[in-house]
């Protein structure tokens, strides 16, 4: 069956709007059967609360209850105590795997409860095309990657970290625990939900996406998540009457032309980059959180759900995608991975921003040494991370050069890397 086939009449039952998303197909409607009682609290509430951790909670465990094809599993424990949790809802030998990591910030919920929905729709679906889909791709999802913040409201965790700046330096258990899903599930797709505050004129679309800007990200991977963002996902929403553009840079309100840049770089350390350096196709999704309209500022239930509904719509494109281009996919991320040892590295730079030339190894080193010490103190991130270690009988490990993560050792062990975990000893000679 063709891919396209596949995907239509995918998901029914999704959101409550009515879209048709590429050959995927969202449609309005009551939810049946074991769906129409298993709901979420912002659902329960029509969008006048956001869902609470154990509504969450039971969510999960009625889903995991009642679908054969899916598992929740504990994944770490914040700092305070709340569990980091990580759902698979699909067959045993897919092709492909899609991650979902949901408001790694506290203070930005939407994708959070879209994330939420789809694990229900996902889960409890009965329809063949949605069936057929999840026979060739598992999605997994963190549905709460900040519970700390979450429960505070707060962009960081419960230390005042960001843990969205901490995929490089894994301090956190929220960043170790999305680390170890990206090394032992190696998702193909790796879709990281947030939200922002809007610039009236200048920075104020409905659907911000990015790419990983990273340089050390394989370019099929970059070139596969500028497809996903451009012929997915921001048509999917545009066709939802959704307006989009390119997270972190601000436009001319007349002519709609680049004006500067206000996020959005190539920092090794955040999530969409840090995965696209680690083989994967990554994009960030950024929904406004202003209020976009009289009737949003007047009913905060208004705005909250057209944020879900915008967000709604991304995750469609999404999905589309996964089922359009899963040969693309498996190329790309396959490429990534089996010819990373070839090539020059950087230190610094990005896609739109030239690295400087003390940033580039054309010539990069045979691998790093790390000393006793050096391995007692980073030996666990580096194991988080799935980088290959040979120990050395002084007590030490090298780190070859000849592996899947090539571009990311040097961005760990460099010692001119900004982020790096320390500054291990270049090995020059093979």
């Amino acid at each position: 069956m063709h891919r396209r086939a596949v995907a239509t009449g995918f998901l029914t039952g999704l959101t409550a709007l009515s879209l048709v998303c590429g050959g995927l197909a969202v449609a309005n409607g009551p939810a049946d059967g074991p769906k129409a009682e298993v709901r979420t609290g912002f659902e329960s509430s029509d969008g006048a609360q956001w869902t609470s951790e154990p509504q969450e909670q039971a969510l999960l465990a009625e889903v995991d209850r009642l679908s054969e094809r899916t598992s929740v599993r504990r994944i770490g424990t914040t700092r305070q105590g709340r569990q980091l949790r990580e759902v698979r809802i699909g067959g045993r030998q897919a092709d492909i795997t899609v991650l979902l990591v949901c408001s790694q910030h506290g203070n930005e919920p939407a994708g959070r409860e879209a994330c939420l929905t789809t694990i229900r729709d996902l889960a409890l679906a009965k329809d063949r095309p949605t069936l057929d889909f999840l026979e060739h791709t598992v999605v997994l999802v963190v549905p709460t990657a900040n519970p700390d913040g979450l429960a505070a409201d707060t962009r960081t965790n419960s230390e005042a970290v960001d843990i969205n700046r901490d995929h490089m330096a894994l301090r956190t258990e929220e960043a170790a625990a999305i680390a170890s899903v990206l090394r032992d599930r190696q998702p193909d797709v790796v879709y990281d939900l947030h939200e922002y505050g809007a610039v009236t004129g200048y920075y104020d679309r409905d659907l911000f996406d990015l790419w990983p800007r990273n340089l050390n990200t394989s370019p099929p991977l970059r070139e596969e998540a500028r497809v996903l963002s451009q012929d997915y996902v921001r048509r999917a929403a545009q066709r939802a009457g959704f307006s989009t553009g390119t997270y972190g840079i601000w436009t001319d309100p007349k002519t709609g032309t680049p004006i500067k840049q206000v996020a959005g770089d190539g920092q090794e350390r955040i999530l969409r980059n840090t995965a696209g350096i680690k083989n994967a196709i990554a994009l960030l999704i950024e929904s406004r959180i202003n209020a976009a309209t009289e009737a949003e500022q007047k009913t905060p239930a208004v705005n909250k759900r057209r944020r879900v509904k915008a967000q709604l719509t991304g995750l469609s494109g999404l999905l589309t995608y996964a089922a359009d281009r899963r040969k693309a996919i498996e190329a790309a991320t396959s490429h990534a991975a089996e010819h990373g040892d070839q090539g020059t590295l950087y230190l610094a730079g990005a896609d739109n921003s030239p690295p400087q030339p003390a940033d580039i190894l054309g010539s990069p080193p045979c691998g790093y040494r790390l000393d006793e010490n050096q391995f007692e103190h980073v030996g666990r991130q580096l194991a988080l991370h799935g980088i290959q270690l040979r120990r050395s009988p002084d007590g030490g490990a090298v780190a070859p050069m000849r592996q899947p993560l090539r571009g990311l050792v040097p961005l760990l062990l460099d010692s001119r890397a900004q982020y790096r975990l320390t500054a291990a000893e270049p090995i020059d000679r093979c």
